[in-house]
């Protein structure tokens, strides 16, 4: 299968080599691929390594290279093993966005992998479990108050790069040197943070698709409860909270669009007045500019829902002096609704009771029938035999009881006769003694 596709109508041609397959964690889609001149415009190559590291190289040696190439690069010491993830325009782009300073040395790239090259890299790879579980053994004989959460050997195994979480600072100069005397490679330690951790490992989040820290996030700003405050989210750490126990990097992607809308709203703690009722706010729909309030300040009793340019004509009337007759916009009396609040967040509240169809219970079209004429199912039938057959053993049954009860009211009548003359024969007895002459 090509990687060109010739348009029907002849005006060119297009290219799909920039929607290949994900390479890793951050994936970049280069969209500028197959544009006549993109190609040429820079030297620089972005390579991506094990999880989210990434770095920019230069093509010194003016090699082809294309996305999903595997490159040996420069390395201080020794080379390292990457893999092509963007190329062309797009990498001065992304180099502007990591923002590099002017002053940073750019490596370069030697060559393409070469199978030494490949056996090399796939024997350090196979030793970074063990390494790790290892290294964690170390550090807590140590007694360091730090988890080793990634261990990453260079391309040609001569560099291990340990990733740690700490709350603090930590020394771990003996870490270092004990680590060292064990694996026998210079050690380079970087502390990661926990959204950083949960980047690298990856994983799928609630909403169904890959962790955004592992997709396309570099940067990570600081999330505060007050985005969920402003979304009206329900204040459930288990449902703000990430992977990486923090909160949810996602609540920073709407807030604005919420704090925008939100201008146009009536504040929740001023009440409306009728003049039947008075109104206090119990929740809002801020995207749909709707407003429902209660004639309860804390239960949902007599709920009524009217948008916020209709609660806003409201308190402007009240502080006139004047009570609506209702909350609606034509003066009509507005259909009240009343509900459990705790159904809202119920563990039932998606399931559907779905009724069995099953071949056995169908009617049979010449079978019997109930006393409205529809006819009777196979297992209906079966019961109404059942029945009639115990209806005509009850007699049998109760007769039968009766014939026991009588049998065992004699037994016991004979039973206490006996014993009564067996006492009697025994206090009339004449005791035995001497004969007499």
């Amino acid at each position: 299968m090509t990687d060109d596709y010739i348009l029907n109508n002849g005006s060119g041609g297009i290219t799909g080599k920039g929607c290949g397959r994900h390479i890793g964690q951050l994936h970049s889609y280069n969209y500028l691929e197959g544009v006549p001149g993109s190609e040429n415009d820079t030297d620089y190559v972005e390579v991506q390594f094990k999880n989210t590291r990434k770095g920019f190289f230069l093509n010194s040696n003016k090699l082809p290279l294309e996305k999903g190439d595997i490159v040996a690069v420069e390395a201080s010491p020794g080379h390292d093993i990457g893999t092509v993830s963007l190329t062309g325009r797009l990498v001065l782009l992304q180099m502007k966005k990591a923002r590099l300073k002017p002053d940073v040395e750019i490596k370069r790239i030697y060559r393409k992998a070469r199978p030494i090259d490949m056996e090399k890299y796939a024997e350090s790879k196979a030793r970074e479990h063990d390494t790790m579980i290892r290294s964690r053994q170390i550090a807590k004989d140590l007694g360091l108050e730090m988890k080793i959460g990634d261990v990453e050997y260079q391309g040609d195994g001569g560099k291990a790069i340990f990733y740690y979480i700490a709350d603090g600072r930590v020394d771990f100069r003996q870490l270092i040197k004990v680590l060292a005397d064990a694996f026998h490679v210079r050690i380079e330690m970087k502390q990661i943070g926990a959204r950083q951790e949960a980047g690298r490992i990856g994983g799928i989040g609630p909403c169904g698709r890959e962790l955004c820290c592992a997709t396309w996030m570099t940067s990570f700003i600081s999330v505060s409860t007050g985005a969920a405050r402003f979304q009206d989210l329900s204040m459930n750490p288990q449902k703000l909270a990430g992977q990486c126990a923090k909160l949810k990097c996602c609540l920073n992607y709407e807030v604005d669009a919420y704090v925008e809308v939100q201008k146009h709203f009536p504040s929740r703690d001023i009440e409306l007045e009728t003049l039947d009722n008075t109104y206090h706010f119990f929740k809002a729909d801020i995207l749909a500019k709707k407003i429902s309030y209660s004639t309860d300040k804390v239960f949902a009793a007599n709920l009524v829902t009217i948008s916020s340019d209709r609660a806003i004509e409201v308190i402007q009337m009240n502080r006139k002096g004047i009570k609506p007759k209702s909350l609606s916009e034509d003066g009509a009396e507005l259909e009240t609704q009343s509900f459990d609040i705790l159904d809202e967040n119920g563990l039932t509240r998606f399931d559907h009771k779905k009724k069995k169809k099953n071949g056995r219970n169908r009617p049979r079209p010449n079978g019997e029938r109930s006393e409205s004429g529809r006819p009777l199912s196979v297992d209906a039938q079966k019961d109404k035999q059942e029945d009639s057959k115990a209806k005509e053993r009850r007699p049998a049954i109760a007769e039968e009881r009766q014939r026991n009860s009588y049998h065992r009211g004699n037994s016991k009548h004979h039973s206490n006769v006996n014993e009564k003359v067996k006492k009697e024969n025994t206090g009339n007895s004449i005791p035995e003694g001497p004969a007499k002459d």
